[in-house]
């Protein structure tokens, strides 16, 4: 029997600001006072993005509020998170941002028999005028369904 990952936090800005490409699920290492704050939903996905240092891949700027009942180890909120992919996702995935100008962004985090894990893709920025063709495009999508109904 397959469990449905039920989603925790999903990152709308980034299907708006980039043409997502290659989805791919990554874990995410954590300590258990930030699991306990993700399960809770207390998690930001602002200006987050995906690093590529020294054979490893790491999650930036991915804001994690701290727990109100975690004790007295102090956590910081926007410390760099590793990820955790194969060295040959690894080795694509940076490949792939060195040479074609993209970028890796997470989409959304989710549970997967109790563990949180990250969906990451690979993005290219929308110009402006690719703005107006997908909102231009969701407003055709929105007046059909409602001629239809």
């Amino acid at each position: 029997m397959s469990q449905k990952p039920s989603s925790i936090a999903v990152n709308k800005k980034a299907r708006h600001l980039y043409e997502l490409s290659d989805f791919l699920e990554a874990g995410i290492a954590l300590t258990g006072p930030e699991v306990k704050s993700i399960r809770a939903g207390k998690v930001n996905f602002i200006d987050s993005y995906v690093d590529f240092r020294q054979g490893e891949a790491w999650l930036r700027s991915l804001h994690v509020a701290p727990y109100s009942n975690a004790g007295y180890a102090p956590q910081e909120p926007d410390r760099p998170r590793r990820l955790l992919l194969h060295a040959r996702e690894i080795a694509r995935l940076a490949a792939a941002v060195e040479q074609k100008g993209l970028t890796v962004v997470p989409v959304r985090l989710y549970l997967r028999h109790g563990k949180i894990k990250v969906e990451i893709a690979l993005g290219r920025g929308k110009k402006l005028h690719d703005h107006r063709d997908s909102l231009k495009r969701r407003a055709e999508e929105r007046d059909m369904a409602r001629e239809l109904s």
